[in-house]
């Protein structure tokens, strides 16, 4: 059975299921010109002086103040739920996740 939508304001998302897996991140590294920011998402690994750029997601100045208002916005709602999220104090790079370093 088919379901016409009768909503001219309703958008359909659609989410393949090799994306809706997700991809991995614990480093962000934001970027930006007149027109646009640009987020590069990391993997970095501990004892792994390379890391790769998992993902990379282009924004207008307009839609980068739009994600960073949801964003806010989400955070205060698990933090009502789930208390603060405890901040760690600035992390280098390469990062250390707090165990020995790999060797071979």
């Amino acid at each position: 059975m088919e379901i016409e939508n009768t909503n001219p304001n309703q958008l359909n998302i659609e989410l393949s299921e090799e994306v809706a897996d997700g991809t991995y991140s614990n480093l962000a590294i934001i970027t930006h010109s007149n027109s646009e920011f640009v987020i590069d998402f990391v993997k970095v690994m501990p004892g792994v002086p390379k890391a790769k750029v998992k993902s990379r997601i282009i924004l207008t100045p307009q839609h980068a103040k739009r994600l960073l208002s949801a964003l806010a916005d989400n955070v205060s709602k698990y933090e009502s739920v789930h208390g603060s999220i405890k901040q760690t104090e600035g992390v280098g790079i390469p990062m250390n996740f707090g165990g020995p370093t790999a060797q071979a």
